[in-house]
C-alpha cells in the first residue's frame, strides 16, 4: 500500500460521528442529539498538491481564501523562512489552482499602503477583489519584524493593485476606534449589502463592519452582541477558568469569521473555545461552545448552496456542525493535522483547504456523503 493509498484510508475511516456524551454546548443548554440518521462529508488527502516553484520557497502557511474560478490564493509568511533561504522567499501571496498548478505571485511591501509585518488572513470577495490584513504586535519581538501594529486592511486587484486602504499601521486608538484596525484577523464581504465583515480579534475585541466599496464605518459589536470590550495584550492569554456555561463576557482572539448566504454571522472566538451567532446587525442569537479543550480556531461552510454544515477547527480535528442549528454531528480527523490547522477555505465542489502556518498546507479532496447511519 502506498503513502498516499494509506493517508486516504486513514481518513476516510477518520470521518466519525460524535458521541451524545461530548460535552458540547449551545447557550447553556446541552444539545439534543438527533436520533434520525445523518449523512457526513467524505474527504480524500491529496498529497500531491500543492506543486510549488523549485525556486520559491514558502513560509508560514497562514490562509486560503477560493476566487469565483475555483483557483486557490495562499497568505503566507516569507519572513519566518530561515536566512539561508532568504533569497529564495516567494512573494506573500500565491495563487494556484485546484489541481495544485502555480499561476501566479504578488505581495510585499510597497509605496502608498501599510502591508502587514505579519501576514494572518486573506478574502477573495465576489468581485474578484483581494482583502489581506495583519496580527503583528509592536511588543513581540520577533526577529525581522518592524515593531509596529497591523491596524489596516488592504484591498487589491487580482493582479495586486492597491484600490483601498481601511485604517494605518500602528495607529489604533483602542475598540471604540471606527477608523482603525487592530491586529485583525480575518474578513469576508457579504455580498447582498456589499459590506465587509472583520473579526479584529488580536488586539481588538469586536466584529467590525465597513462599507467594501467606500470604506465607511458602518457598525461594530463584541461578545454576545454587546459593545466591544477587552484588555489589549500582545501576549495570547486564554483563560485559566471558565465561570459559567456562557463563558467570559468579551472576545478573546475573535480568530475567524464567516457569513453565510442567508445572512447570518459565525464568529469564532478562539481563546474562548466557542463559536457565536449573529443576524448581519450584530443581534446575538447563540453559541456553541466547549471549553474541555481548544476549539473555534476557524471556520468555512460546506459549499452546498444551503451551506448544510459548518466546519470548525478544534484541537485535533476538524468538527462538523449542523450550521442552522449549531449541533455538533461529525469530525474530520486528517492525518498530519497539529490543532486543526490556523485557517481554512472550502471551493465550490466542497474540497477543503487547510493553512497550518509552520506545519504547509493541505488539500482534502471532497468525495460525496457517507451513506446515513445512526449516532
Amino acid at each position: 500500500m502506498t503513502l498516499h493509498t494509506t493517508r486516504r484510508a486513514l481518513l476516510a475511516a477518520s470521518i466519525v460521528a460524535i458521541s451524545a456524551s461530548t460535552a458540547w454546548l449551545t447557550g447553556v443548554a446541552a444539545i439534543a442529539q438527533s436520533p434520525q440518521p445523518r449523512s457526513l462529508p467524505v474527504f480524500e488527502v491529496d498529497a500531491t498538491w500543492p506543486k510549488v516553484p523549485p525556486q520559491s520557497k514558502l513560509g508560514h502557511a497562514s490562509s486560503f481564501a477560493i476566487d469565483a474560478q475555483d483557483n486557490v490564493w495562499l497568505l503566507h509568511r516569507p519572513r519566518t523562512l530561515k536566512p539561508d533561504q532568504a533569497a529564495m522567499a516567494a512573494k506573500p501571496v500565491m495563487v494556484f489552482n485546484s489541481a495544485g498548478d502555480f499561476l501566479k505571485s504578488w505581495g510585499g511591501e510597497g509605496p502608498g499602503y501599510d502591508w502587514p509585518q505579519r501576514e494572518h488572513g486573506i478574502h477573495i470577495d465576489y468581485k474578484g477583489f483581494v482583502w489581506i490584513g495583519g496580527n503583528n504586535c509592536p511588543t513581540s519581538g520577533i526577529a525581522g519584524l518592524k515593531p509596529v501594529a497591523d491596524d489596516a486592511l488592504l484591498k487589491f486587484t487580482e493582479d495586486g493593485k492597491l484600490m483601498m486602504q481601511i485604517g494605518k499601521s500602528n495607529q489604533s486608538k483602542g475598540d471604540a476606534d471606527t477608523t482603525n484596525l487592530h491586529r485583525a484577523a480575518d474578513a469576508q464581504v457579504h455580498r447582498p449589502t456589499n459590506e465587509i465583515f472583520v473579526a479584529d480579534g488580536y488586539g481588538n475585541h469586536r466584529v467590525i463592519v465597513f462599507d467594501a466599496e467606500t470604506g465607511a464605518f458602518k457598525r461594530m459589536w463584541g461578545a454576545f452582541g454587546k459593545p466591544p470590550a477587552g484588555v489589549d495584550n500582545c501576549a495570547i492569554i486564554g483563560p485559566k477558568a471558565f465561570p459559567d456555561a456562557d463563558g467570559l463576557p468579551n472576545f478573546n482572539v475573535a480568530h475567524a469569521i464567516r457569513v453565510s448566504n442567508d445572512g447570518m454571522v459565525y464568529v469564532a472566538d478562539r481563546e474562548n473555545r466557542r463559536v457565536q451567532l449573529f443576524t448581519l446587525d450584530g443581534k446575538y442569537v447563540k453559541q456553541l461552545i466547549h471549553t474541555a479543550t481548544p476549539f473555534a480556531r476557524n471556520l468555512a461552510f460546506s459549499a452546498d448552496p444551503e451551506q448544510q454544515f459548518l466546519y470548525v477547527g478544534a484541537q485535533k480535528d476538524i468538527v462538523i456542525v449542523d450550521r442552522k442549528t449549531l449541533e455538533v454531528i461529525g469530525a474530520i480527523n486528517p492525518p498530519g493535522i497539529l490543532g486543526a490547522g490556523h485557517h481554512i477555505a472550502t471551493d465550490s465542489k466542497g474540497n477543503l483547504y487547510i493553512a497550518q502556518t509552520a506545519r504547509g498546507m493541505q488539500k482534502l479532496v471532497f468525495k460525496g456523503m457517507s451513506p446515513a447511519a445512526s449516532r
